[in-house]
């Protein structure tokens, strides 16, 4: 039988109650008690002990939807933008492995005190091609500790701009030169079938069926990428295989306007009208989503991650999370690998969310800190259907614990009347997490992940982009086409932003 080990906090965030000078007893990777510091201690005189009177303790925060970019765009020089503009100004990133970049991002998440992610990920080419970068990215997530969700998925239309069959015409807008240069870069056909992606992803998925940590899911990237048949199939797919589905819907405005422009109705509701939302079902974003929209997913179980930093960056705009909440709609908090300072720093996203929608009138909705809390933990858990066993400390529940220093965070001092959580989740920040565990294993001590050197990887991944070469010419594609990009969309049948703005003012 493995040995009881006890976890100790100055406070215990278990989810539904703060517990001063508390305890965790950790037997394998499950939680098998929580009380008070002296009474678990007594039962387990010689129980060794992680933590201290001068931690803090939470469950592990869950990163419902994220892209694990390694270095980011911004390190890169690839600035932030409109959403369809900045997907093509990736041109002009350096090329990273699938390894490098996913050690680099996990080691980031576990710094902030997540310790589950739900990566969505991109895959062409070849079969083998495809093969390699799956390989390279779960065995990169199995040797940092993390828990994740990796969801790959195939862009199959729309390559350039949003419309199926709309590439051609655009590339009609350019100047010839132009053209020529963008055939020389670019591909608007995808190498690799959707019968080869489904038997691809099904053969990962009973792979990792009975993984501790890892899990497989479907990743359409949106329905303005994917197919109406290919996207039902994968609905099919995930039932049969009771697996999850996660893609981007109504991200940004433009992504709005591709509902009623092509499917004469919300994308939604089109979702809805192929039968493919279900509660294995979760959409990222979800910034322009309607009333009717929310009833929706609140009626079917579908779920949504809600990424506030990155809608701010990308200028998708403000999602409408109270009137989510209010539906009874599940929601996750996402950082989308675009936080807003950058960082990976998951304490600055929980406050972000919060503040964002605080009504400026009297009597209006405010979400509290709290609030948002149990959306980065039992609603993420929730939308990764695990909400069984993460999202609150609790016997039964697995060993996914964060434990903070309050060393700086109740400097120079606290009242004693001051509520810890609510004090914690206003000040905490990446830096102050010390030690995660998962699985009941400890994955990262003293601010480092304990399973890789993450100096090294750093180095190597520093050494390959030093490698990669110079991307001028690329860069000067990007904004050379930008210019044709915003007319493009400049074009679309705009209707009056009132409704949405009134909308989201009384959430």
């Amino acid at each position: 039988m493995e040995t009881i080990q006890l976890v100790r906090g100055r406070w215990i965030f278990t989810g539904a109650e703060t517990l001063s000078d508390g305890a965790i007893a950790i037997q394998g990777d499950t939680i098998q008690a929580v009380g008070q510091w002296q009474t678990l201690r007594h039962q387990y005189p010689q129980a060794p002990v992680i933590g201290s009177a001068a931690t803090a303790v939470m469950p592990g925060l869950i990163n419902a939807h994220h892209h694990s970019n390694g270095v980011t765009n911004a390190l890169q020089g690839v600035d932030d933008d409109f959403l369809e503009l900045w997907l093509f100004g990736n041109l002009a990133l350096r090329p990273q492995t699938a390894r490098l970049r996913t050690l680099l991002s996990a080691a980031a998440l576990l710094r902030s005190g997540v310790t589950t992610v739900l990566d969505v990920a991109t895959v062409s080419d070849s079969v083998d091609i495809a093969n390699a970068s799956l390989n390279d990215r779960l065995h990169a997530y199995e040797q940092a500790g993390i828990r994740a969700v990796l969801a790959p998925g195939a862009i199959y239309k729309s390559f350039l701009v949003h419309g199926d069959g709309e590439d051609k015409r655009f590339l009609n807008t350019l100047p010839s030169n132009l053209v020529q240069q963008m055939g020389d870069r670019t591909t608007l056909s995808q190498s690799l079938s959707p019968a080869d992606y489904l038997a691809l992803m099904t053969d990962w998925i009973k792979t990792y069926q009975d993984h501790p940590r890892i899990d497989v899911w479907f990743g359409p990237p949106g329905p303005q990428w994917v197919d109406d048949k290919l996207m039902v199939a994968i609905a099919d797919a995930a039932e049969q295989l009771n697996t999850g589905i996660q893609t981007h819907v109504n991200e940004s405005f433009y992504e709005k306007l591709v509902g009623p422009r092509y499917y004469g109705k919300s994308t939604v509701t089109h979702l809805k009208d192929l039968g493919v939302l279900s509660p294995r079902f979760s959409m990222a974003h979800g910034v322009w989503v309607t009333p009717e929209d929310i009833e929706i997913l609140a009626s079917t179980g579908a779920s949504v991650s809600h990424n506030p930093s990155s809608n701010l960056r990308l200028r998708a705009g403000i999602a409408p999370l109270n009137s989510l909440l209010k539906a009874g709609a599940t929601v996750g908090l996402g950082m989308d690998g675009t936080a807003i300072g950058d960082d990976e720093d998951m304490f600055a996203e929980i406050r972000l969310a919060a503040r964002l929608q605080r009504s400026p009138q009297l009597g209006g909705s405010a979400p509290s800190l709290q609030n948002v809390f149990t959306v980065a933990t039992q609603g993420s858990a929730k939308l990764v259907m695990k909400d069984q066993i993460l999202g609150k400390i609790a016997p039964g529940y697995r060993a996914d614990l964060v434990l903070l220093n309050c060393d700086r965070i109740t400097w120079p001092w606290i009242a004693p009347e001051a509520d810890p959580l609510q004090v914690v989740l206003t000040r905490a920040k990446a830096a102050d997490v010390d030690t995660v565990l998962v699985n009941g294993q400890i994955v990262l001590k003293q601010g480092q992940p304990t399973q890789f050197d993450l100096q090294a990887v750093g180095a190597e991944a520093a050494a390959a982009l030093d490698q990669a070469g110079d991307r001028s010419e690329q860069r000067a594609l990007v904004e050379a086409i930008k210019p044709y990009l915003a007319q493009w969309y400049s074009t679309w049948e705009v209707p009056t932003l009132e409704p949405y703005t009134a909308f989201n003012s009384k959430q």
